[in-house]
């Protein structure tokens, strides 16, 4: 006569701490999806959906850094490069990261249209660390942008620069913030799916500021304000 199996060994309390953490995100998430359903219309949150696409950010970037704008400004032609770079490491993390975790998306996740075969897994949100590196790393070089329009000889920001560089800022950064709630809002993922994917993307964006070739940026500045001053 076979004895009976042990009984499996309960589970650790950080494997609880963390399931509970889980489906809490996973009620949170539903309830605001459920809630904002009557509310805003599906066709704005598919329009911030394409608005933060890489099918979309990729060909808008790539067209900006093979136009004459770049030959003009070298400034310009920095920012572009840090963009794509950061970029293309923003795809390659949240694809590695999706790969490892495997999260699935939320059962009420309809109508999606897989890029790649890592999209079917939902967490970090890649709209979500996009979009956060976007504004991020505008934020951050903000002090570039009017010496970007001055090599460009444009006056589109007008008699107070400064000031028009900060309401672009606020632009872009609403926009990011809204465009990562969509993502919850739309079904596509969980709160900490986007929460993560956020903190990604603002930690990229510092990234590429601070260790790629920004410096140079700087560089170019200082020695055209000491170039002005001589003259």
């Amino acid at each position: 006569m076979e004895e009976p199996a042990p009984p499996p060994p309960p589970p650790s309390s950080s494997t609880s701490i963390f399931r509970q953490v889980i489906n809490s995100d996973t009620t949170v998430s539903l309830t605001i999806h459920n809630l904002t359903q009557p509310i805003l219309p599906r066709s704005f949150l598919k329009l911030l959906e394409i608005s933060g696409d890489g099918r979309l950010f990729f060909p808008i970037l790539l067209s900006l850094l093979l136009s004459p704008l770049p030959s003009t400004s070298p400034l310009l032609l920095s920012l572009l490069i840090n963009f794509l770079i950061g970029s293309l490491l923003d795809l390659l993390l949240v694809g590695l990261i999706k790969h490892l975790v495997r999260r699935p998306r939320p059962v009420y996740n309809k109508n999606m249209f897989l890029t790649f075969a890592v999209d079917h897994w939902s967490f970090p949100s890649g709209h979500a660390s996009r979009v956060c590196f976007t504004a991020s790393l505008f934020y951050l070089s903000s002090d570039l942008i009017p010496d970007i329009f001055l090599q460009l000889k444009s006056d589109m920001l007008g008699s107070d620069v400064f000031e028009s560089v900060k309401r672009l800022n606020m632009i872009v950064i609403a926009w990011a913030t809204v465009t990562s709630v969509s993502r919850v809002l739309l079904g596509r993922h969980f709160v900490f799916d986007v929460a993560a994917g956020a903190g990604l993307g603002v930690l990229n964006a510092s990234f590429v500021f601070h260790f790629l070739n920004f410096p140079s940026c700087r560089t170019i500045i200082h020695t055209q304000t000491r170039g002005t001053s001589c003259v």
